[in-house]
């Protein structure tokens, strides 16, 4: 009887798991099968949402598969390719520039005791809360007082400056063991010395996680290139979505698809640092 009760247990443990599992992978299934359909189809299945009248019908897979829609996103539309340009643009300096203001400044909250350090500290974990609609109005002043609207500064530096990554790192830096760091400084190794061939190696997983996650971040912006990008040549690939309209609704399906790619492949490659910034954001010290 026992062995009944548990192997029903663990019957339903596995429905649960794989009814969450298709929830998941059920907006890629989605977009994949609306990517291969024609754009008499697509008409056809989603034609209740404009005539707001009747129910939607959706089958997965296409009737008719063609591959017309990738050709058109792909090969006849240049300005694609620009705005993918723009993302990683906007996501490589944003990395860079986090990984510089960032590493120092968790590094010397880490190894050093100076006043005013938790005041500081505090500080740094109340602007993380803020959300970006209420520092919109503030950070849209300071970048036009300094001539920064309208290019992809405008969203490099604000994230550069973020106190987020300095949090993580600082998560990771101190937990370092304090006699590696003190064998080394008795070896003659002054603070850079140590730092660079010591601190960030033992740290890299901080280093990494603050990359997952900034990257996964920054690729998806939406309210900060809406508010600070007037020309088209500098939107990022997030807002390429809101510029097709109805006749040409299957690029769409093409375009989230691939804009989905490189930030799924960024997980599945880099997940273990990604649970484990998760981790060190929820820890205690």
């Amino acid at each position: 009887m026992k062995k009944v009760f548990q192997s029903t247990i663990k019957c339903f443990i596995f429905l649960l798991l794989f009814v969450l599992a298709f929830c998941a992978v059920y907006p890629l299934v989605f977009l994949l099968g609306g990517s291969l359909k024609s754009t008499q189809e697509l008409g056809k299945d989603l034609a209740p949402l404009w005539a707001a009248d009747g129910k939607l019908a959706w089958s997965w897979l296409p009737w008719d598969p063609t591959l017309r829609h990738y050709v058109e996103l792909l090969l006849d539309s240049p300005g694609y390719f620009v705005m993918f340009w723009n993302s990683v643009k906007i996501v490589g300096g944003v990395i860079v520039g986090q990984l510089l203001l960032g590493l120092p400044s968790a590094w010397g909250f880490a190894r050093w005791e100076f006043a005013g350090k938790k005041i500081l500290m505090s500080l740094y974990i109340v602007l993380m809360l803020f959300p970006f609609q209420v520092l919109m109005l503030s950070e849209y002043l300071i970048l036009d007082r300094m001539g920064l609207m309208d290019t992809l500064m405008a969203l490099i530096l604000p994230g550069a400056c973020s106190t987020f990554p300095i949090f993580i790192m600082y998560r990771f830096f101190s937990k370092l063991p304090k006699d590696v760091m003190e064998a080394a400084k008795l070896d003659g190794a002054n603070e850079w010395q140590i730092f660079w061939r010591i601190g960030i190696p033992l740290g890299m997983p901080g280093v990494m996680s603050v990359v997952v996650l900034s990257f996964l971040e920054y690729w998806n912006l939406i309210e900060q290139p809406a508010v600070f990008l007037r020309s088209d040549r500098l939107k990022p690939l997030s807002l390429y979505i809101s510029t097709i309209t109805r006749e040409n609704v299957g690029v769409a399906f093409v375009a989230a698809l691939i804009a989905l790619l490189p930030p799924l492949l960024v997980f599945l490659c880099r997940r273990r640092y990604l649970e484990q910034g998760i981790a060190a954001i929820g820890g205690k010290d």
